[in-house]
């Protein structure tokens, strides 16, 4: 971040923002300023100065630090939709910047603190999964994939809860083919969060239930393979021996 610390002048100059005139300014003298109430957190003054430069100094040397320090302000107040746009123009219009990396990890975050409760609408989470893997797709060697990783798999089992309970609302309405799509869609989908096996177990009562007993079957061997010591085990093995005269 090539401006991120201001001389002593520099912040002296600029301590009273509120009577700064900033009209007979040079781009770096108006970027300094906007850097200045940035890390002062006036993330409102700083939005208004950074987009002021963007806007007066089109293609200037000092465009993608102001992209990047207002996608940052709106990140800063809490505004993470505004803030997505903003890295997302950085990322698309100045792809050769410097910021580039550290604004799709950003981009990632924005979604990530706009994904809700796992009960409620889940298209903010897929987008974060999508920002973080294109992350890592991109930047491989960045420090930040592990974490990028660990973040994909908490989103991940967030989706894989909803589907989860999604299926079992959909058997306790006794709508059971529902229950099935929802719950083989963890199954294979989400298969390394916690859900799966809850899924799993979920559709092999399922597929009794509806006398599909090969299917059933299938399903208890793939679950003792997979779980050879869960507590279920004891269950399915004597529901596999009550399903072998089918």
């Amino acid at each position: 971040m090539k401006y991120l610390l201001l001389t002593l002048p520099v912040l002296f100059l600029f301590g009273c923002s509120g009577s700064v005139d900033t009209s007979q300014m040079t781009a770096e003298e108006q970027f300094n300023y906007a850097l200045s109430l940035y890390n002062d957190e006036d993330y409102e003054d700083a939005i208004q100065q950074f987009q002021s430069i963007i806007f007066q100094y089109p293609g200037h040397a000092l465009s993608d630090d102001s992209q990047f320090y207002l996608a940052f302000s709106y990140f800063k107040k809490d505004q993470y939709l505004l803030s997505a746009y903003e890295f997302s123009r950085l990322i698309k219009g100045m792809p050769g910047s410097e910021f580039v990396s550290e604004s799709q990890y950003m981009l990632a975050e924005c979604y990530y603190e706009l994904s809700p409760h796992y009960h409620l609408d889940q298209r903010y989470t897929t987008q974060a999964i999508e920002e973080y893997q294109a992350f890592i797709d991109y930047f491989p060697l960045d420090p930040r994939v592990a974490d990028a990783e660990a973040k994909i798999n908490t989103l991940n089992n967030k989706i894989a809860e909803k589907k989860y309970n999604t299926g079992v609302i959909y058997e306790k309405m006794e709508y059971y083919n529902a229950a099935l799509t929802y719950h083989s869609e963890v199954i294979e989908n989400y298969h390394d969060t916690k859900f799966a096996k809850l899924s799993l177990y979920e559709r092999i009562k399922l597929y009794v239930l509806k006398k599909r007993y090969k299917e059933a079957n299938r399903d208890i061997t793939r679950y003792l393979n997979r779980y050879p010591d869960d507590g279920k085990v004891g269950e399915l093995l004597n529901m596999q021996n009550n399903l072998s005269m089918y």
